[in-house]
């Protein structure tokens, strides 16, 4: 498969730098163009990007001169990866778009339209069937976005009970970890020893994104799950790992050994498609009393596997439980990836897209 020449869009941005770093031994991928505001345009990639993620950015991106993010700048690439902001996403990604590149976004900017589908590769790959409309409206070009990085750990513990037994009704609190809120985060002053109880938009993606994402392919759109979802959202002292509290109304009354089943049996539907970035599980379930745990858990499968614990009856709902996912690795780059994987395996690439 391949080699694709992607771009990435927000290359100094902690989206942008977890791309770096798994696009750099990517047997699929290869990095072409690295894009930036234009204050960082001009000089090389180690020279203006603060690397967060380990002692030195990967040799093969770090001497690359970093280039404004306009569509001229990314010529040969066969897709262009966005770590963009919302802001500056709802401002650049449709003009790659128009100029007929396929994007594969982070971004929250466009989640939420009509025929842009959220993607968890895993859970709802057929939601792809809508690009042919997106591209008849937009002339070839398209957009494909992964989740709210909160959603995405979510989905992949409710898709399989969802399909199993129904979900009805979700409540969940969650314990988000300071790389959510990328380099600009709270400083150490507001953080230690505290817990912040809010963070901007993310109840309300929360609340959007998982019934799209657990939705139909029906007559030609997308129609949202019935699923009712209350969200709470924490900024919490860690580094990664979003933890999540859930609380789950099933269609039918289901045992917590019947839900540890269902979700230990889900490899979703990517299954058997080779794909670099995918986990050998996508949803892990331990039986210990104090699992999962952002320190201990949010490595499983390279980052990309969901981690369930306390599995447990809810005496209002039906069920209870813990999920931790690495919210910069699965529910960030890690997904975007996937969602670019499972594209080309697709054809997705060759079908008008500019290379």
């Amino acid at each position: 498969m391949g080699p694709f020449r992607v771009g990435i869009l927000g290359a100094t941005g902690l989206v942008g730098q977890r791309l770096v770093e798994r696009l750099a031994s990517h047997p699929w991928f290869e990095i072409g163009v690295l894009g930036a505001s234009e204050r960082s345009a001009g000089r090389p990639y180690r020279e203006t990007v603060r690397w967060r993620l380990s002692e030195d950015p990967p040799a093969e991106a770090a001497s690359l001169t970093v280039r404004p993010c306009v569509p001229g700048e990314f010529e040969g690439c066969h897709l262009v990866f966005s770590g963009l902001d919302a802001g500056a996403a709802r401002e650049i990604e449709p003009r790659f778009v128009e100029a007929g590149f396929a994007v594969v976004s982070n971004s929250s900017a466009f989640r939420m339209e009509p025929d842009v589908p959220i993607v968890v590769p895993e859970v709802n790959a057929a939601h792809l069937t809508i690009l042919a409309a997106q591209r008849e409206r937009t002339g070839g070009g398209y957009i494909v976005t992964n989740p709210n990085c909160s959603v995405t750990g979510l989905v992949l513990a409710l898709a399989p009970l969802h399909r199993a037994f129904g979900v009805r009704r979700v409540v969940v609190a969650t314990y988000q970890a300071l790389s959510g809120a990328g380099l600009e985060g709270p400083r150490g002053l507001e953080i230690v020893d505290n817990v912040i109880p809010w963070i901007p938009g993310e109840e309300e993606k929360i609340e959007l994104e998982t019934p799209k994402i657990l939705g139909s392919w029906e007559g030609g759109a997308i129609v949202p799950a019935d699923v009712r979802v209350a969200a709470h959202c924490h900024r919490v002292g860690t580094l990664d790992g979003h933890l999540e509290a859930v609380s789950v109304e099933l269609g039918r009354r289901v045992g917590p050994d019947e839900a540890i089943r269902v979700l230990r049996e889900f490899e979703g539907e990517t299954a058997g498609l080779g794909l670099p970035s995918s986990p050998l599980r996508p949803v892990v379930v331990r039986n210990e009393d104090d699992r999962p745990q952002p320190r201990l858990d949010r490595g499983a499968g390279g980052g990309m596997t969901v981690v369930v614990g306390r599995v447990r009856a809810c005496p209002v709902l039906t069920l209870r439980f813990e999920l931790l996912s690495h919210n910069t690795v699965r529910g960030a780059a890690g997904c975007t990836l996937l969602n670019a994987e499972l594209l080309a395996v697709r054809g997705e690439f060759d079908r008008g897209i500019r290379p």
